[in-house]
């Protein structure tokens, strides 16, 4: 078990999604046939590295997400992130509809 500390400290439903994308991940790796050497070394990181991403642990930084991503030939999938804002969107609306004048830009 890993010493806890701000960097891997995560709410239980932020950790238990990390815990599903490292398992996803996992999954895509095991579908082409890969090891964990083989996605490493396409991926420039070490083994370990790729291992703690398929556990889903939050130090594993989003510059190697990206390139694991990549190895495994799903390198658009980082696209998806944050793609449908709702929340957002619901807050301009909100804001619109208070607006009295367009701002001067």
């Amino acid at each position: 078990m890993t010493k806890f500390s701000k960097s891997n400290w995560l709410p239980s439903q932020l950790a238990e999604n990390l815990a599903v994308v490292g398992e996803q991940i996992r999954l895509a790796r095991l579908r082409r046939d890969l090891s964990l050497e083989q996605v490493a070394e396409r991926a420039q990181c070490s083994r370990l590295t790729v291992a703690k991403l398929e556990k889903g642990m939050p130090t594993v930084s989003v510059g190697v997400l990206v390139r694991v991503l990549y190895a495994l030939q799903l390198g658009d999938d980082i696209l998806l992130l944050a793609r449908d804002d709702k929340l957002g969107h619901v807050i301009q609306d909100i804001e619109i509809k208070n607006k009295k004048r367009a701002s001067r830009k």
